[in-house]
C-alpha cells in the first residue's frame, strides 16, 4: 500500500541519513511497545505497524503508519499518515491524515529532539484516549479538498476536541 500523499522526494541529507540509521538501530534493539517496523530498503519511507493498546477501543487492532522523511530531517518534521484502512477516530481522517493536537508535533511545533518513537507513542496515546470510534466532523469536506495528493503538512489544523 502506498499513499497518494507523498511529498516531493529529494534525497536525504547526510545528517538525515545518519539520524535515521541511528533511530532504526534503536528500533531494532528496543522498539516502542505496540509498534513494529516493517523492514524495507527505503530509509526515506518507513511503514510501521501499530497495535492498539489493551483496555482501549482499539485493543488488538493493527494499523499501519507511513512515515515519509524530508531531505532535512530532523530539522523538518516527517509526514506521518495512516495507510488504509485508517482507524475510526475523531482526529484521523478517512484518507489517513492525522490531526494530532499533542503540541501539534507533526506540524508547527516539531522539534529536532523528537524521534519516530516519540511520534508513534503520541499517536498511540491519542488512539488510547478515544471514547468513541468516529470520524472527524469535517471528514468528508477535508478529504474532498485533499485530493491530488496534498500533504497533511500543508493543512492548517482546527482542533475540534482537545479531550481526545
Amino acid at each position: 500500500m502506498t499513499s497518494s500523499s507523498s511529498p516531493s522526494r529529494k534525497a536525504l541529507s547526510k545528517i538525515a541519513c545518519n539520524r535515521l540509521q541511528k533511530e532504526l538501530a534503536e528500533w531494532q534493539v528496543s522498539p516502542p511497545s505496540g509498534f513494529k517496523y516493517r523492514v524495507s530498503d527505503n530509509l526515506q519511507r518507513w511503514v510501521i505497524e501499530v497495535t492498539g493498546a489493551a483496555g482501549t477501543l482499539y485493543a488488538g487492532e493493527t494499523y499501519q503508519l507511513q512515515v515519509d522523511f524530508p531531505e532535512h530531517y530532523p530539522m523538518e518534521a516527517p509526514q506521518v499518515i495512516f495507510l488504509n484502512p485508517a482507524p475510526m477516530h475523531p482526529h484521523i481522517y478517512s484518507n489517513g491524515h492525522i490531526c494530532l493536537d499533542i503540541g501539534d508535533i507533526l506540524y508547527d511545533s516539531w522539534s529536532p529532539a523528537m524521534t519516530v518513537s516519540s511520534v508513534c507513542i503520541s499517536i498511540l496515546s491519542m488512539l488510547s484516549s478515544s471514547p468513541a470510534k468516529q470520524r472527524p466532523q469535517d471528514n468528508d469536506r477535508y478529504v474532498r479538498n485533499c485530493r491530488n495528493g496534498r500533504s497533511p503538512k500543508e493543512t492548517r489544523w482546527w482542533f475540534h476536541d482537545d479531550k481526545v
